[in-house]
């Protein structure tokens, strides 16, 4: 006779998930935690255990029952980032048949209005006061939507606590009888894509495409029960979303940062193992680095240098002098790197947008390995990731395509740039109500065209050397890629963005909108006179000194590719005002329309 003990661990080693809402009975099983989710109250951090999360879930299904929610119908929340009752939501929707749809925090009303419309929203919850103002004069507009509920307690206003109660027996029998009939390839979610121009177009997933990108990225992330990880980039990108599942289905412990003004602060108070990024974060970590540094003393800011530029160097290779210079910068610098971001962290993942290569590897040499991927929402996202095993990695490009996963290079050039086609389990369902778009981008194979321009270095590893629509021709006939360009401006700690030009024009220019506060102290030591940013702008020793770091750039560069001229900007680029896209992409047919006068007169 086999113990009892042997029979457990047999049943358990046999549980799998194969649609989203099985992740917490999984977890369950496998791993129950007593901190699955973790969330900042004002005594302190509430923590969920894995039970209680179960419980809450299907408080919720309980609660949408009772509303009237029909299988297929769409919930679509709004908030700056997550919280376990994102998640709560977000699995007691699915599991009783509801589609969950995010709405990112920063999407204009008319946005707001086409979303809720195209998907016929029939329950709206959004964050706090401002957001409920923000969408409360659309629910004339939008005929589907019956009520919208709050995260955050306000008076006479429905809080999340009305949409949840405790099921009862009926409750039970009738979502249980939901969950057994949904299969792994119905629909699990549409989030919509931001769009460079026109409307967004909702990406329709399945509870398929979304496993399958969990599973393929569990063997590649080295986190597991014992790991506390923090989730701070919005839960309305696919990106934050999936990896957020995968933390669950490993059992690690979710912190959520209570706001973008206190990460810093949640980060040391957390201690986190791992966490997702975007290259903007890391990119204002650094910058935080080097301006604290060059406050010190002359020894200080020397040691400092000699440690960037060493660990610059940084290839996953050490011989043994370099090997010792690191140990010896570790123990000068890079430990203090370390504990600004709280002395536990083994690992950062990377996406949305390029990141330096220089910084992915001064980061790893400091003893925080930066792992840059790829993908896009329409493939679950993933589609290729740098390993966390030696010889995985190879900074500069976006990794090797992951498990199940399959990529190709179209009609490759003779330096084997071409478009990316990509085919998995992980693609798409298709856009919703759109089934031109969809088949415009989807061939019957189910070969997805990406629209992204690559090649395989050394065989394996994806290197992202464009987006197809992006680059232009000068009048020269001289083909430029812009992306690649404005990646090498903004390594200098002076700009904050920028956008490269030349469509058919005789040479290539450029707006930067400078890092003013960089810029300031630039001032102060050089006695330049600071006043605002639009004076700054057009200051003329401001102007020569960022000429200068133009010049930086232009130097390694083919005559074609190098600025001849820019132009300098007092306005930042925002989400909000427009200039970017959600996950931080430049919207290029909007920046060339608002700055046409500036741009014409570059080429006058």
């Amino acid at each position: 006779m086999k113990s009892k003990t042997k029979i457990k661990n047999q049943l358990i080693s046999q549980i799998d998930f194969r649609r989203l809402f099985d992740i917490f009975p999984y977890q369950l099983a496998k791993f129950p935690s007593k901190a699955a989710l973790v969330q900042k109250q004002d005594l302190g951090w509430q923590k969920f255990t894995t039970e209680e999360c179960i419980t809450h879930i299907n408080r919720v299904s309980a609660g949408l029952l009772t509303l009237g929610l029909k299988r297929g119908e769409k919930i679509a929340i709004m908030t700056q980032i997550g919280s376990p009752r994102w998640n709560f939501l977000d699995f007691g929707a699915q599991q009783v048949g509801g589609i969950l749809v995010p709405i990112h925090a920063q999407a204009r009303t008319h946005e707001i209005e086409y979303i809720l419309n195209d998907a016929e929203v029939k329950f709206l919850v959004v964050a706090n006061r401002e957001f409920y103002e923000r969408v409360l004069p659309l629910i004339e507009k939008v005929v589907s939507l019956k009520k919208i509920f709050t995260l955050e307690k306000l008076p006479d206003i429905p809080h999340f606590d009305d949409l949840s109660e405790e099921p009862t027996d009926r409750h039970l029998a009738e979502f249980e009888g939901r969950k057994a009939s949904i299969h792994e390839d119905d629909l699990a979610t549409i989030i919509y894509t931001s769009g460079t121009t026109g409307n967004p177009k909702g990406v329709m997933l399945s509870h398929k495409n979304l496993v399958s990108n969990i599973k393929a990225t569990i063997s590649l992330v080295p986190i597991n029960c014992d790991k506390r990880t923090l989730s701070f980039l919005p839960m309305s990108h696919v990106f934050e979303r999936m990896v957020t599942y995968t933390y669950m289905a490993v059992g690690a412990s979710v912190y959520y940062a209570e706001r973008r003004e206190t990460l810093v602060e949640n980060i040391k108070e957390v201690r986190p193992h791992y966490f997702a990024s975007v290259p903007r974060f890391l990119e204002r970590t650094y910058d935080t680095i080097v301006e604290k540094g060059e406050e010190k003393g002359k020894i200080s800011r020397k040691i400092l240098h000699w440690a960037i530029r060493l660990g610059e160097r940084y290839d996953g290779r050490m011989g043994l002098i370099y090997f010792l210079k690191l140990k010896i910068a570790d123990l000068l610098i890079y430990r203090l790197w370390r504990n600004a971001l709280g002395g536990k962290v083994e690992g950062v993942v990377v996406g949305a947008a390029a990141l330096q290569p220089r910084l992915g590897k001064l980061f790893s040499a400091a003893g925080i390995d930066i792992r840059e991927g790829y993908g896009m929402t329409e493939t679950s996202p993933v589609i290729s990731f740098n390993r966390f095993e030696p010889g995985g990695v190879h900074f500069g490009t976006v990794g090797v395509p992951v498990p199940g996963v399959e990529v190709r290079i179209e009609n490759p050039d003779k330096n084997g740039d071409g478009v990316i086609l990509v085919k998995g389990p992980n693609v798409m369902m298709g856009y919703h109500n759109l089934p031109e778009r969809t088949m415009a981008v989807l061939d019957e194979d189910g070969w997805l065209t990406t629209g992204d321009v690559g090649q395989f270095v050394h065989k394996r590893f994806l290197k992202i050397t464009g987006r197809k629509k992006d680059i232009f021709k000068t009048s020269s006939g001289k083909y430029i890629v812009p992306t690649v360009l404005e990646q090498k401006l903004n390594a200098s700690p002076f700009i904050d963005n920028c956008m490269v030009l030349g469509f058919q024009k005789p040479f290539v220019t450029a707006l930067i909108t400078p890092n003013f506060s960089q810029l300031k102290k630039w001032c102060e030591e050089n006695n330049v006179h600071w006043t605002a940013p639009q004076f700054m702008a057009i200051n003329q020793k401001v102007e020569q000194f960022m000429e200068m770091e133009v010049e930086k750039v232009n130097a390694n560069l083919k005559k074609e590719e190098r600025v001849q001229k820019f132009h300098l900007l007092f306005e930042p680029w925002e989400v909000a005002t427009g200039e970017l896209t959600y996950t931080l992409k430049l919207k290029r047919d909007f920046v060339l329309g608002k700055y046409e006068k500036d741009i014409g007169k570059m080429y006058e």
